[in-house]
């Protein structure tokens, strides 16, 4: 097994190979097509191939030497406005080399630029759109200001599906010869949510233990407790066993390192399957929820775990 990340070793090459998002690379394919294109605004979640598909843009505008053409930068890293003042500036007010139309400056990550740097970037977009195209990726768009957003064609990503994550489970699972049931695969969808990057990571580890890849292994690898174990702590909560149900959970979250705010989101999942009521199901995903706002602003998580099981209890009694 190579040392290098699986996230760069099987990062898409071009179109063909990118997981998802038809919706989306139908409409870049167009732009690519006739060498043009808008300044560009990728949103989603984290994973989900937004990265990915604005390096396939330049590799297939420019080809080999796509290198020359193309600036990428991450805007948490840099995120001052004297970064868009000079780094960005300079960039874009040159023309590109060879005969190509435009350069592209990637931005990832640029929700985290701060207002002033992107009340800067609003017009360095707009004064160069000549020699230079935007392509710009963010979590949550919202944190974009208005003025960047109009100047852009938007598009939103959604999580990979689970026949998408299969597709690079079993890409991956024959080009390094491992072994992967249909159970491990299942617990990559899930601990994942669609996220391509957290796949590869959790793969990577797993496979560097063993060729032959078992959902416990995913799981361990993940620093997740496996669903039945939080079967059955719910299920002891529901029955009113709270001693056993408090048990097995402190065992639970000792065996596996796992903190409180970890261990809350996995029961959360799992509420859904229990067999009871559905307004019983309600009233615990609303205690789940108080319960993990505790938590994050600080308390003790032991005494908020205690605090839901018992609740779950008398919920259930």
């Amino acid at each position: 097994m190579e040392l290098a990340l699986w996230t760069e070793k099987y990062r898409p090459k071009n179109f063909n190979e990118l997981m998802g998002q038809e919706h989306i690379v139908k409409r870049i394919k167009a732009f690519v097509k006739q060498k043009n294109m808008p300044h560009l605004l990728f949103a989603g979640p984290a994973g989900v191939g937004k990265s990915s598909l604005a390096l396939v843009i330049a590799r297939e505008l420019f080809g080999e030497g796509w290198q020359k053409n193309f600036l990428e930068l991450n805007a948490s890293d840099e995120r001052g406005i004297d970064v868009v003042r000079i780094k960005v500036k300079d960039f874009a007010r040159t023309k590109a080399l060879g005969n190509e139309p435009f350069k592209i400056i990637f931005l990832d990550e640029c929700d985290a630029l701060t207002k002033e740097a992107q009340q800067a970037l609003r017009r360095t977009m707009e004064k160069y759109t000549r020699t230079c195209r935007f392509v710009l990726s963010c979590n949550f768009s919202s944190k974009i200001i208005d003025p960047i957003q109009s100047r852009c064609a938007v598009f939103k990503f959604k999580p990979l599906s689970k026949e998408e994550v299969y597709r690079i489970v079993d890409t991956i699972s024959e080009k390094e010869n491992l072994k992967i049931d249909k159970v491990a695969k299942e617990a990559l969808y899930s601990i994942s949510g669609g996220d391509a990057r957290r796949v590869e990571n959790v793969l990577q580890s797993a496979a560097a233990i063993s060729t032959h890849i078992d959902n416990k292994t995913i799981y361990t690898m993940a620093s997740l407790a496996v669903p039945q174990e939080i079967k059955q702590i719910l299920g002891f909560a529901v029955e009113g066993k709270f001693i056993d149900a408090r048990d097995k959970l402190l065992n639970t979250m000792l065996d596996k390192g796992l903190s409180g705010l970890d261990i809350i989101k996995q029961i959360q999942k799992q509420i859904w399957d229990l067999e009871t009521e559905k307004n019983k199901k309600l009233e615990m995903i609303k205690l789940c929820g108080e319960i993990e706002f505790r938590l994050v602003e600080g308390s003790d998580e032991f005494i908020q775990l205690e605090t839901l099981l018992s609740g779950f209890a008398l919920i259930n009694k």
